[in-house]
């Protein structure tokens, strides 16, 4: 990249005032000071909903902002950013929040936008505009030098970036610096238990990033770029073809992968996109198709592993998981009836093992933290790179401690201690962005290992790079019982006495109450008890991978088959749809007998996929009016369809459905003691 850089085009403020914008729009250019408030919190879902990442490449940039909500407007439509002649885009805090997707800052950089000035920004989107070339800063003194004209030299967007990162933007994106980089064959484990005494002490996560370092660094220093050694390596159906493009554009077809049986694709996000109302009544199947094809082309050409679509079987939706339904006149006559299971799901369920590294195409990678691995996601960039090298690139974070001592309250779960941890100041400042979440307490080593999943899962959006749990005999129990792998605990698989921490967060589990999130972020929580008049619900949904796993169906069970005990369905004029996170967990509810208590409730039953979470299948909403209670882990403005979306757990769900309101199961149950 050039030394200096001048910035010709113009400046986009993203305001929250809708007239602000469309003034810019219109062709007027705004000062700082002129652009009144500027958004926080813009999600990648804002800046490139799902429904336009049907493409991978230069097509995107149609679309940047066309998501982005200002008041209660979208302001920005397709091409307007191009025809704008923007070059600059200027936000608030935590800009490109939420989904890990690379399409967000390509769709930027294809409408013309070279600089993203922001007040702070989430890890995986600064990193994904890294790689790809495009320049952050949250230097706003910038904005004056540009505006009159002045060239910038390449240093002011160097600064405070670790040596590796200002490497990799000097060369205008990661995969023009891996072409000329040394990639030696990646090491067997070393240890890091010969010197344990001379050096200092580490938490988990930095001794699983000793074991697995490039051989040319030099050691581990909070802040640093360094290259990790990745054990698993997976991307998703929404981002293998663009990972496959961008690596033979930059090494060549046929490319030479590394270790390409530790590699693997997953059919899980668009598997559903014929049963989704907006991408059936917009014609969006044909994009679908295009993403699908890309994802085939490469498992058919590399040898890698794969889970695909599996084939519908028949059958009327609702009656025990054999049709998975259509939603609203979308009939799902597209011969699909789900995956093999959702990719975070079906990592920890078969694949992910203590100590090893996991990297994958979707910020809720941690999931599989809850087993005492290091998971994170990674942008198309990454993940392409790491085909061929081995390696993937990150910063070596710090860790925040999350101690929950107690005993939880009936009722209140693992996604209840995430929507708290969520609405603490701290958290929706931004001041966890990018650090480990390591979890720890007697309330932590009383989970299942599901309910662990939950914790790491949603550290996405904490804002965090990962989550972890040090493994214990519960992950030892859960390795044998779900996979029947035989595991022995090594000394070194957890924090060291005396290593040194960002902070420590203490929980009082036996403090906390059913929680739900407001619509909008999953920062808006709000403890259930603090509602002040009744919300009416038109869906009730249980799924993803935060909510789609065997604890979260044993909790809707016990709600829905006390409804059942009690003469309730599902309220009348009301929807409950119920998302298998695999088809382990399918098989489990049949064998637990579940399902007989589903169909008697009135409950649509939904095979595995990403579904109404990503906005791509059965029990989205359909009009701005109706009201969402979820237990996904989402709920940015467009998530789940046009409607507003409260966050809660399963036993929420399942309850708010019963009630046709937002209502808590012991909430119910004590409704139903007074009525005795």
């Amino acid at each position: 990249m050039e030394d200096t850089i001048r910035f010709d085009g113009r400046i986009l403020f993203l305001s929250d005032d809708p007239a602000i914008v469309r003034r810019q729009l219109a062709g007027e250019s705004l000062a700082r000071v002129e652009a009144g408030r500027l958004r926080d919190n813009v999600s990648t879902d804002e800046i490139t909903p799902v429904t336009v990442m049907l493409t991978y490449d230069e097509r995107l940039g149609r679309y940047p902002y066309v998501g982005f909500k200002a008041g209660n407007e979208m302001p920005i439509g397709e091409h307007d950013v191009r025809r704008g002649g923007f070059q600059v885009t200027v936000a608030g805090k935590r800009y490109g929040k939420g989904s890990s997707r690379e399409s967000s800052p390509l769709a930027e950089l294809s409408a013309g936008i070279r600089l993203i000035v922001a007040e702070s920004f989430e890890r995986i989107y600064q990193q994904n505009c890294d790689n790809i070339g495009i320049l952050t800063t949250t230097d706003f003194s910038v904005l004056d030098r540009i505006a009159a004209g002045e060239p910038i030299p390449i240093t002011e967007f160097l600064k405070g970036r670790d040596a590796l990162t200002q490497q990799i933007i000097r060369s205008g994106g990661l995969l023009a610096f891996s072409k000329f980089a040394d990639w030696p064959a990646p090491a067997t484990d070393s240890h890091d238990e010969a010197n344990a005494d001379d050096r200092p002490a580490r938490t988990l996560v930095e001794k699983i990033m000793a074991r697995r370092l490039h051989p040319s660094t030099p050691g581990l220093a909070h802040g640093d770029g360094v290259f990790l050694r990745a054990d698993w390596r997976f991307s998703h159906d929404y981002f293998t073809g663009m990972c496959a493009h961008l690596m033979h554009r930059a090494f060549g077809e046929p490319a030479a992968l590394h270790d390409p049986a530790r590699i693997i694709a997953f059919q899980d996000h668009l598997v559903l996109a014929g049963q989704s109302v907006p991408h059936v009544r917009q014609g969006l199947l044909p994009g679908v198709a295009n993403l699908t094809r890309g994802h085939r082309d490469f498992v058919t050409r590399y040898p890698v592993l794969a889970h695909g679509e599996r084939a519908a079987r028949g059958g009327p939706a609702g009656d025990g998981g054999q049709g998975g339904g259509g939603a609203d006149g979308v009939d799902g006559a597209d011969g699909v009836d789900g995956a093999d299971g959702i990719c975070h799901a079906l990592m920890a369920e078969r694949y992910a093992l203590p100590g090893q590294i996991v990297i994958g195409t979707d910020s809720h990678t941690p999931h599989a933290g809850a087993l005492g691995c290091l998971a994170f996601g990674a942008g198309a960039t990454d993940v392409a790179n790491s085909w061929v090298t081995g390696y993937v690139r990150c910063k070596v974070p710090e860790t925040l401690r999350v101690e929950i001592d107690g005993e939880l309250p009936a009722g209140v779960t693992a996604k209840d201690v995430v929507l708290h941890l969520l609405r603490l100041d701290a958290i929706r400042g931004g001041e966890a962005i990018g650090v480990v979440f390591e979890y720890a307490g007697s309330a932590v080593r009383a989970m299942s290992i599901d309910e662990r999943a939950t914790l790491t899962n949603m550290v996405a959006e904490l804002g965090g790079f990962t989550g972890i749990v040090a493994p214990d005999e519960k992950t030892v129990a859960f390795l044998k019982t779900r996979r029947g792998v035989d595991i022995t605990l090594e000394p070194w698989m957890t924090s060291d006495e005396g290593a040194r921490y960002r902070d420590v967060i203490r929980v009082d589990a036996r403090s906390l109450t059913p929680m739900l999130a407001r619509p909008g972020d999953p920062g808006n929580g709000v403890a259930l008890a603090e509602l002040a008049s009744p919300v009416a619900i038109d869906i009730a949904y249980g799924g993803s991978c935060t909510a789609g796993k065997r604890d979260d169906f044993d909790a809707y069970h016990a709600v829905l088959a006390w409804g059942v005990a009690n003469g309730l369905r599902v309220a009348d004029g009301r929807r409950l749809f119920l998302q298998f996170g695999t088809m382990d967990v399918r098989a489990y509810c049949e064998a637990q007998g579940y399902l007989a208590t589903f169909e008697a409730v009135g409950a649509t039953l939904i095979m595995p996929g990403c579904g109404a979470c990503a906005n791509c299948g059965p029990g989205q909403s359909t009009s701005a009016d109706q009201v969402t209670i979820s237990a996904i882990n989402r709920n940015f403005p467009g998530r789940s369809g046009p409607g507003s979306v409260w966050l809660a757990s399963p036993y929420t769900v399942a309850a708010s459905a019963l009630a046709g309101r937002i209502a808590s199961f012991e909430e119910l149950k004590a409704a139903a003691a007074v009525a005795d």
